[in-house]
């Protein structure tokens, strides 16, 4: 089965084409990066228009570059949240019409099954069932999967996700949008051992996360040294690198507990976090300890893509699924509703 795919959630457009027997032929992706970065963050209206404009663009150019036409398309696969509205509305729009003009069945995919099955794009992928991991800019989710579709949400967190989080103190750092790639690289830069932030819920039972409150140590830390408005650069790079820390210690624990919790011996990590290094290192090591193996898609499928979509849309038109005569957008959209294979 050949399946396009449509990812339009947020300020990347992905476009990809995936074949149920070769993998992905073709793929695409537009990051609207520098048109938000004057503003900070994402502008849900104008992520809406440049979607719209790039879109269909984008679309040509992948079935150029697999060399297929409308006619060699077997079903349609689009993001139907969550998201924001508008951009969402967009692809779920294109995606229908795609589908009706060829005359082949359409699915709405859940943005974050995409995450959570990416790594199965891998020749090497993980076998369920598994713990994963899901850290993004909007998302932090700790989710037992026995098999597509069977999702059990086990924590969350309870305020910002840790994406969320790397971006707002990225601001107050003074780094520009996106903030999370931005602090990494200046965590590089800090000392060790001169702040030391709270790893936030760990003292107490459970799997739910929160990071607003370590966000709020941040700023304090921040006014703390900082002097006729300004914070040296040294010092900056020390509480990136804190922060970090604590993020990524955060996270480890409760992957740990989580793995002790469901006895699974699998971890997976997905989404635009997930493509952090130290994270990446430390859930390695922690894995290797508990007899677990750890599992992450490439760099290029961490953030918002086109195949991730594709390949999430294939199995379930692959199992019979797909929309009936309406298509929705749903900006909010629980992963434990999502019916099974």
């Amino acid at each position: 089965m050949l399946v396009l795919g449509i990812e339009t959630s947020c300020d990347e457009t992905g476009i990809a084409l995936y074949d149920s027997e070769r993998g992905i032929l073709a793929e695409a992706l537009y990051s609207q990066i520098k048109l938000h970065q004057q503003f900070g963050g994402v502008v849900p209206e104008l992520a809406s228009r440049d979607h719209i404009r790039k879109t269909l663009p984008l679309i040509r150019e992948v079935m150029t570059r697999a060399n297929c036409s409308g006619g060699d398309i077997d079903g349609v696969a689009y993001t139907s949240g969550p998201g924001l509205a508008g951009a969402l509305l967009v692809g779920a729009a294109i995606g229908r019409s795609l589908g009706m003009t060829w005359n082949v069945p359409t699915i709405g995919v859940h943005h974050m099954e995409g995450h959570l099955l990416a790594p199965l794009l891998e020749k090497e992928g993980p076998q369920f069932p598994f713990v994963a991991l899901l850290v993004s800019g909007g998302h932090t989710q700790l989710v037992a999967v026995e098999d597509i579709g069977r999702y059990q949400v086990i924590g969350e967190s309870v305020d910002d996700a840790a994406g969320e989080a790397f971006d707002k103190v990225a601001k107050l750092l003074g780094l520009p949008y996106p903030g999370g790639p931005q602090v990494a690289k200046l965590a590089l830069q800090g000392a060790p051992n001169r702040f030391m932030f709270p790893r936030p819920m760990t003292n107490r039972p459970g799997l739910d996360f929160s990071f607003s409150g370590l966000k709020t140590y941040v700023l304090t830390t921040v006014q703390e040294h900082t002097k006729d408005g300004v914070i040296d650069a040294q010092t900056r790079a020390d509480i990136a690198h804190a922060f970090q820390e604590a993020v990524v210690a955060t996270l480890t624990i409760k992957c740990r507990r989580a793995l002790q919790h469901t006895g699974m011996h699998t971890l997976v990590i997905a989404g635009g976090v997930s493509a952090n290094t130290r994270l990446r290192e430390e859930l390695g090591a922690m894995a290797s300890g508990e007899n677990a193996k750890l599992y992450y898609p490439k760099l290029q499928y961490c953030t918002d893509n086109g195949a991730m979509i594709a390949y999430a849309g294939c199995q379930r038109l692959l199992a019979g699924q797909c929309d009936d005569l309406a298509f929705h957008a749903r900006p909010r959209w629980n992963l434990e509703t999502l019916p099974p294979l």
